[in-house]
This record gives C-alpha cells, structure tokens and sequence, in this order.
C-alpha cells in the first residue's frame, strides 16, 4: 500500500462500475482512472451537459474507453429509482457514491429532505439498495462511499434529522458525512457476499468548497475557498486515489475506510482511523431504519452469517 498510485490499479476489463457525481472533481477521476484500467464507466450526473463535458474528456484521454452517461440527481427520489431501473438489470461489480454537496444554505429536496442529508446519504442509500439485485448478481461486488474528515465533528441529530428547528451548514455537513460512514459501516454488517468500505480524499481541490459561498453570493469566501484550494489542497487526482483503492485494492477490508497517509489530510491512500461512534451498532441500525422509513426502500440482501 505505501505509495500507491493510480498505476496500481489491476486490469478492471469485464467489470462494470457506476460512478456518482462523475461530470467534475473526485467523481472525474474517479471515473478516468476506472475506464482507463478496463472497467465500463456509467457516469452518472445531475447535469447532462457537464456529464456530456467530462465523457469527451475522458474519452479523449481514453480512446477505446467503455463509457455511458445517465441522468441521475440524488436530491429526487423519483430520478433515483429511474436511474435504478435502467441499470439494475445486469451485474455491477461497483457503485462509487460519490457525488455530494457541500455546507449549503439551507435548501431541500424534491421530496422535502434537508439537501445536504438527502443528496449525500439518502439519496445514495436508496440508490445503493435498489441496485442491490445487480450487486448482488456480480461475483465480488463493492460499494465505495465517500465520506469526509468532518465525520469527525458529526452528530447525527436523530430528534432533527432535516435541521427544521436548527440549521448550521456546516453542522448539516458534518451530520450527512457521518451518516455516509455510519451506512457504510452498517451495509458492511448486513450484507452477505459483498464488499462495503468508505473513503475519504483529505483535503482535496473541488469545486466542492465553492459551491456554498457563491449560493450565498460571497464573493469573498469563494475566492478565499479558490485561494485555499490553490495553495493549500491536493489535487483532485490525489484526492480520488482513497476512492480508487477502496474500489481496486485487492486487500481492502470490509467496513474499513481509506484516506491519506499525512494526518488524514493529503498524501497517499491507507486505511485510517474513523471515529468510534461510527461503528456502533446501534447507531447503523437506528440510521438505517430511519433511512428506510425517509426513503422508502427496503434493502433486499442476504444477511451477514
């Protein structure tokens, strides 16, 4: 594992992989490094035009390059459970949940969720469990989920789980990170046959970190999150490299997350410590029945023996 690079990457031909949020960022080269080892990519993007942008992107850097673009937007239920009907029908021996959003003014869903909890967990836990019978028809199937450091400083506020009575965004942020580790943890647990691990990029250079400011219209903080992202983060191909072991890595640990090697903040990807309320059990299964009851999915899996 020390030193690990994208060249590590075993040949992924015969593997199909979905990838959130693949149009920019973590989710990019995620998916450039995927389809450049073999695997077949669907790139699954909020906006068709950025998808369309990084698909000739990728496909220019990757001529023979396996690649599908779908429509997906995970802050509505109804675009998931299309999504997943289109793809649930052939084996897929990976789903990457990456796509995210980042400390947001307070916004919801289509389906009234607070936008940071629905599009970063529930979106990708309803999305995970109606793909579950492709999962489940692949021969070592995983799923990656990206979390983040700020799991750390998560709670999950089970008695104001959409910040209706209080809203911080950076405290929403930081809730819907933890949850992506505690799903993760969980999912590890309860499914049979199938390899659930997180990851997370440190700090990495996304469009990310400017998203929030410039919804609030902060020209200050946005170019004070730019300058931060020039000088300070990795880049974004770094920032994939905890992604794509956790996906590729032929050690890779059950219900483990990877991360970079210096502090947890760049560097590369090693299993890291995540905090001890993460994996609780009784806090993955109070989330996941909660998350049930939110999204109306019932995970149909095998349970752990």
């Amino acid at each position: 594992m020390p030193g690990w690079t994208a060249d590590d990457i075993p040949d992924l031909r015969g593997r199909r992989a979905i990838v959130t949020g693949a149009n920019s960022g973590l989710g990019y080269h995620t998916a450039l490094q995927l389809a450049r080892h073999g695997a077949e990519v669907v790139l699954a993007c909020r906006s068709a035009e950025r998808g369309r942008a990084a698909r000739d992107r990728i496909a220019a850097a990757v001529p023979d390059g396996d690649l599908v673009l779908d429509s997906l937007d995970l802050a509505d239920l109804a675009s998931v459970r299309e999504f997943a009907g289109r793809h649930a029908g052939r084996p897929l021996d990976l789903l990457a949940n990456n796509a995210g959003v980042m400390a947001l003014p307070h916004r919801t869903t289509a389906d009234g969720f607070e936008m940071q909890l629905g599009t970063n967990h529930l979106g990708h836990f309803a999305l995970t469990g109606l793909l579950m019978p492709a999962l489940r028809a692949a021969s070592a199937p995983r799923v990656v989920t990206l979390t983040s450091g700020f799991a750390w400083t998560g709670r999950l506020r089970f008695d104001d789980l959409q910040g209706e009575r209080r809203y911080q965004k950076w405290g929403a942020y930081a809730q819907a990170k933890l949850a992506n580790l505690v799903f993760a943890k969980e999912l590890a647990r309860r499914a049979a046959g199938l390899t659930s691990v997180a990851a997370h990029p440190g700090f990495a250079a996304t469009n990310l970190q400017q998203a929030g400011p410039r919804m609030q219209g902060s020209k200050l903080m946005e170019r004070a999150t730019g300058f931060g992202n020039l000088v300070i983060a990795q880049s974004a191909a770094m920032g994939a490299l905890p992604s794509l072991y956790a996906a590729t890595a032929p050690d890779v640990q059950d219900g483990a997350c990877y991360g970079p090697r210096l502090f947890q903040y760049r560097g590369s990807p090693v299993k890291v410590a995540t905090p001890p309320k993460a994996a609780r059990p009784e806090l993955g299964r109070r989330l996941w029945q909660v998350s049930e009851d939110l999204t109306g999915v019932i995970y149909e899996i095998p349970a752990q023996g």
